[in-house]
């Protein structure tokens, strides 16, 4: 897996906790993980197809969840109710769909799955092969990471020529 598939993830979810819920952010050390099993209370999964493909998860505790979704609604949740578990899925679903438009400016055309939602700490969610690069993020309302299983197609790389750093569209036959 590429490191810089991180930089697309890291910049949106920063731009997300700063517009939706006025948080600061600032970055752990980044790991490399192939652990089967969720880490936190509250997991977000989305799939990610096209020129990159694999999945992303955003895993953090029911306490930072609540205090997420609560100050996006602007009321306090007391529950993880499905309210807040819509909201804390949009929130993956934002940040993801920013994501790829930011590899699609590198050069990656992607699509992404609607949100899963894994309630539960220690769920086994396997990335077989993929190992996954963890991204810790501390916030002013709690703490968040962000675990990236993605590589890019091989197929889709065929098509691509190199340029100045970047991915742009070679001619297809």
């Amino acid at each position: 897996m590429s490191v810089n598939f991180m930089n697309p993830f890291l910049k949106a979810a920063k731009t997300v906790l700063a517009t939706e819920v006025g948080a600061t952010v600032s970055r752990g050390d980044v790991a490399l993980e192939n652990d089967c099993y969720t880490p936190s209370d509250v997991t977000v999964l989305l799939s990610v197809v096209g020129d990159v493909r694999g999945v992303v998860l955003y895993s953090m505790s029911t306490e930072m969840a609540l205090n997420m979704v609560s100050t996006m609604l602007g009321q306090e949740m007391q529950e993880f109710d499905e309210l807040a578990q819509s909201g804390i899925a949009e929130m993956g679903n934002v940040i993801t769909g920013i994501a790829t438009t930011h590899l699609a400016e590198a050069g990656y055309r992607c699509s992404i799955s609607v949100p899963t939602l894994i309630v539960g700490r220690g769920t086994m969610l396997s990335t077989l092969d993929f190992k996954r690069l963890v991204v810790p993020l501390q916030t002013s309302i709690g703490n968040l990471s962000i675990h990236i299983a993605l590589r890019e197609d091989p197929r889709a790389a065929a098509n691509y020529a190199p340029t100045n750093g970047k991915h742009s569209m070679s001619e297809r036959a």
